[in-house]
């Protein structure tokens, strides 16, 4: 995993919350703010380093995240999956 100067850090962390602002409250769960952070950190190690990349990384993704996390056919698998990512 590639290593973040601090600076970056608090950049992709604010770039984070923003993209959280944009989730409407009813899907607005710590499984989600897992998956934005995902993308922003892998536009991070694809090299990007501003803020409104961040933002538009994780809101590009946001549609896709909702859909996989609360959309899904009720199946054991897919309420695994949340549990792992609810803890």
């Amino acid at each position: 995993m590639p290593k973040f100067d601090p600076q970056l850090i608090k950049v992709m962390r604010s770039a984070l919350e923003e993209a959280m602002t944009r989730v409407p409250s009813e899907y607005a769960t710590s499984a989600t703010k897992v998956f934005l952070a995902e993308y922003i950190l892998e536009a991070a190690a694809q090299g990007q380093t501003r803020y409104d990349q961040f933002v538009t990384a994780a809101a590009g993704q946001l549609e896709q995240t909702i859909n996989l996390l609360f959309t899904q056919p009720d199946t054991n698998q897919s309420h695994a999956r949340l549990r792992t990512f609810q803890r």
